[in-house]
């Protein structure tokens, strides 16, 4: 850390010159953007830009999602010292990246909502950024991506989750975060053949055709096989990360509204994204953090770094890996 620069640095979400760079402002104090990146709506200059989407009105069970971009956002003041470890490179001295801040939403209207976010993701998607978004429920992954399969075409999905999200729902007008999967598949948003869950412990009577790592199976072959056969369904397909939070156990992650014991631990979690590398992301979120069920922060804590992960990955394949 350089001291010298923790001694003058305040407020870099407001006041730092270059979009690019470490950030050593002290954790406990300043403007909490993510990983301090600069806040603004102007993305011209910028490679990846990070949102936040504060929606929990689709739960079916304990809410408190909507803390959870502001959550994440103050957990990630830990993280811009240095550069992440285990990827070999810097992203935020390699890329500019902004905090494009939350989506504004009228909270009494939920049915304006879907559209809403779509829009909001694609005003950002057409100043030719990737994204990163911290949620939210899980509902929210729907509206973004349309909004990124309006620009790159139908993707492969990489959601790392304790539930399938599949469970039917017809209606597309119903706002659920147990069913935007089954959603996404009937509108042909993603290519089920190349799309994958990782961590599933819960029972569906069916996953759309998406191939499925459950969580026992994780522990059985160990991280590096699960990597290794999410490329493999892959392959070179354009593809975007999902990550519910309740995909690790509650253990590691108490803090998220439908918690469900047996699931994996935040080492193979993150030995499995680093694993990916390769994958070609438009972009990625992470979910269902819920700050009132937290415990000391820990929840947020591994929400930023996943993260911060999904950035690594974005960032991978546009440096040549």
């Amino acid at each position: 850390m350089a001291l010298e620069d923790a001694k003058t640095e305040i407020d870099g979400a407001f006041t730092r010159k270059d979009p690019k760079g470490l950030a050593y402002e002290n954790a406990f104090a300043g403007a909490t953007s993510f990983l301090r990146r600069t806040y603004t709506k102007d993305l011209s200059g910028y490679d990846l830009a990070v949102t936040g989407v504060p929606f929990d009105q689709a739960v079916t069970n304990r809410t408190g999602t909507r803390f959870g971009p502001r959550a994440i956002r103050e957990a990630s003041t830990l993280q811009p010292y240095d550069p992440p470890y285990g990827w070999g490179f810097d992203p935020l001295s390699e890329f500019a990246v902004a905090d494009y801040g939350d989506l504004a939403f009228d909270y009494a209207k939920v049915w304006e909502f879907p559209d809403a976010l779509q829009a909001h993701m694609a005003g950002m998607l057409a100043q030719g950024v990737g994204t990163v978004t911290l949620g939210g429920d899980h509902f929210i992954t729907l509206p973004i991506l349309k909004a990124h399969v309006e620009k790159h075409g139908p993707l492969a999905l990489i959601q790392f989750d304790a539930h399938s999200d599949t469970w039917a729902d017809d209606d597309m007008d119903r706002i659920d975060h147990g069913t935007f999967v089954y959603k996404a598949a009937k509108l042909g948003l993603i290519d089920v053949d190349r799309s994958v869950q990782v961590g599933i412990r819960t029972v569906c009577d069916d996953h759309c055709g998406i191939h499925v790592i459950d969580a026992p199976e994780v522990h059985r072959i160990g991280p590096q096989a699960v990597a290794d056969r999410v490329k493999e369904i892959v392959g070179d397909a354009k593809a975007y990360l999902t990550f519910d939070i309740d995909c690790l156990d509650p253990a590691y992650a108490p803090g998220t509204g439908t918690p469900v014991w047996g699931g994996l631990s935040s080492a193979q979690a993150a030995a499995i994204l680093r694993g990916i590398a390769g994958v070609h992301l438009t972009g990625g979120d992470v979910v269902e953090v819920s700050p009132p069920f937290d415990h000391g922060g820990i929840t947020a804590v591994a929400g930023a770094h996943v993260a911060m992960e999904i950035a690594c990955l974005w960032a991978w394949t546009r440096r040549g890996g």
